[in-house]
């Protein structure tokens, strides 16, 4: 297929923008999408005489990735001669990430402020992942690196991919990019390409597409270990030896949180083999103290539960913080966790402090000031 059948999603607002010569940025993960878009971008961009700042902007987000994910990074950049921007959490990697959001959830959990205990995981509704990781440090990078002028940021979002990006408009407001006077907008320009199209963009080029794909079989990169990933793509991650201490760290994650990597399937359940003898014996015990976590969460009253501001809303009658405080023991047994406030009184009394933290937070005098 011929590069002039592949249109990109244009508008008049990126039109107008990139006639402006605004900073264009792409955003780049070694994956086939970002690579196809980055390419396409720019054959479009020396057709409009665009002459504004370009940049290629990678976010490594540390032990899940793939070997190859920043050198397709590096060869694109050195292809179209553009820079390459490498940005990453200052906080540490993804799987510190996982690591740490454990250790304040059940911290936060044992000092009952929060009612159930939270799985470590980013899940498809909490993509803190992409969010923290991805979209807040390359939009902090880019604001640095250009604080005045346009920004158009642009990804390799494709309407086949699922129902929900097929509803999406090719822009829209990047409000991180945005600057007092200076306008931030989200591009998707290859929203109506289909993965042939992408490959084909990529091999009309003279490069390869990530060995993920031409040498081991999967069918998207993004973290080696992803939790939207599919069972074939976490078989073949976990199989191979750059990924061995990732995937063992992050099973002995399950282990000790009790939470499983996806919510239908354990982690350590795709290769038991490359797995530790221990680590097979603790995640045996872990699917068991699992059972017992959600079994004891079900006896909790509904009505517990802290709202969307993490406040209760009431008191607990006696026998509702009896069920909690019962509920709280069989958790912190099952877990290990060296939880607090476990008997009826000791939740009731809790509560109280909580409910007069969230009434002084919401004083007319915190108010007025």
């Amino acid at each position: 297929m011929l590069s002039s059948l592949r249109p990109l999603a244009v508008d008049p607002c990126v039109t107008e923008l990139l006639a402006a010569h605004a900073t264009v940025a792409v955003g780049v993960s070694g994956g086939k999408d970002s690579q196809a878009v980055a390419l396409a971008v720019a054959r479009h961009l020396d057709a409009i005489g665009h002459d504004g700042p370009r940049v290629l902007i990678h976010a490594d987000l540390g032990r899940v990735e793939w070997r190859d994910s920043l050198p397709v990074c590096q060869r694109l950049a050195a292809h179209l001669g553009w820079e390459l921007l490498v940005v990453r959490r200052r906080a540490g990697d993804m799987l510190d990430r996982w690591e740490s959001r454990w250790v304040s959830r059940s911290e936060a959990y044992a000092r009952l402020e929060t009612v159930l205990l939270t799985l470590p995981w980013s899940t498809p509704g909490m993509r803190f992942c992409t969010g923290e990781m991805k979209t807040d440090v390359i939009s902090r990078e880019l604001r640095r690196r250009f604080p005045t002028g346009p920004i158009v940021s642009i990804d390799g979002v494709r309407a086949q991919e699922s129902s929900a990006r097929a509803r999406k408009a090719p822009t829209s407001p990047a409000a991180k990019l945005t600057r007092k006077g200076h306008v931030g907008m989200n591009w998707h320009a290859i929203l109506p390409w289909s993965i042939e199209d992408v490959f084909d963009e990529i091999a009309q080029s003279g490069l390869q597409s990530h060995e993920a794909y031409r040498v081991h079989g999967a069918s998207r990169v993004s973290c080696a270990f992803c939790i939207m990933g599919s069972l074939p793509d976490l078989t073949v991650s976990s199989g191979l030896a750059e990924h061995l201490d990732t995937y063992r760290a992050m099973v002995d994650l399950e282990c000790r949180s009790t939470f499983s990597f996806q919510g239908n399937r354990w982690l350590g359940d795709v290769a038991p083999d490359r797995l530790t003898h221990d680590l097979r014996v603790r995640l045996a015990h872990a699917k068991t103290a699992a059972a017992a976590r959600k079994a004891a969460e079900t006896a909790i009253p509904k009505e517990l539960l802290f709202g969307g501001k993490g406040w209760p809303s009431r008191m607990p009658t006696r026998g509702e913080a009896d069920a909690l405080a019962g509920a709280r023991r069989a958790v912190a047994t099952a877990v290990g966790l060296q939880a607090q406030f476990l008997t009826g009184d000791a939740v009731r009394g809790r509560y109280a402090e909580l409910i007069a933290e969230r009434e002084a937070s919401y004083s007319p005098a915190k108010c007025a000031a």
